[in-house]
């Protein structure tokens, strides 16, 4: 038993480097996803939100395609969505594979359309009164986002973001397969490749550990932001 722990951590402190950057790897291709899903993914649930029927910015035309193009790559199977937009990436960004800036693109497109869904979700769980109450004190547009939507919707908003963040990291160990890199790649390439499971195993634990984490910080943020 002894013998083993031995080898095992041993084994590990040779990896070690590698298992560093491949984490460092897995943090790019997150930070890119997280910021897609905020900063595009955000406001196209609120569009999708405002612009169907009997909404303050009702057009039909404008939600169907917002909510056809999520529907779509929503439902595109993850790994050959990968495969699809390699060509695309390659034009683009000059590789599509082995880095982890290129492994992030596709990461990016399914964030978007994941939090989207989850934004119109939480934006259609508040009440239906506070739409009228918005209009009747002449709020704007902005003013009804801002001030009376995602006030009331914060606590929904940041649970829906953790799921999301748990799919994009899932998503990320997915990009092993195709070699773009991350904690996924290294546990296939130094744990299921070289028939090392301990090692394949130690990375999964990481993976499971930080999941973990990130769901009970996220968790208590939401509850004390729903106190509030």
């Amino acid at each position: 038993m002894w013998d083993t722990s031995q080898v095992f951590f041993e084994r590990m402190s040779e990896y070690s480097p590698k298992l560093l950057e491949s984490l460092g790897e897995t943090a790019i291709m997150m930070g890119l996803a997280m910021l897609a899903a905020l900063f595009i993914g955000l406001p196209l649930g609120t569009l999708l939100f405002l612009t169907a029927k009997g909404k303050p910015l009702e057009n039909i035309w404008l939600y169907r395609i917002a909510n056809l193009f999520v529907n779509i790559v929503r439902s595109f199977p993850f790994l050959l969505l990968v495969i699809a937009m390699q060509p695309a990436i390659r034009f683009f960004y000059g590789r599509a594979t082995g880095d982890p800036i290129a492994a992030s693109f596709p990461m990016m497109l399914i964030a978007i359309v994941l939090y989207a869904r989850f934004v119109e979700q939480s934006l259609l769980d508040l009440p239906k009164d506070l739409l009228e109450t918005a209009e009747s004190m002449g709020a704007t547009t902005f003013q009804l986002v801002s001030r009376f939507l995602f006030p009331e919707a914060r606590s929904s908003l940041v649970i829906g973001f953790t799921t999301a963040f748990v799919s994009f990291l899932s998503y990320s160990t997915i990009m092993g397969v195709v070699g773009g890199g991350g904690i996924g790649d290294f546990a296939i390439r130094y744990g299921y490749q070289r028939y090392e499971t301990d090692v394949m195993y130690a990375a999964i634990f990481l993976i499971i550990v930080f999941v973990e984490i990130i769901q009970r910080l996220a968790l208590a943020l939401a509850r004390k932001l729903d106190k509030k």
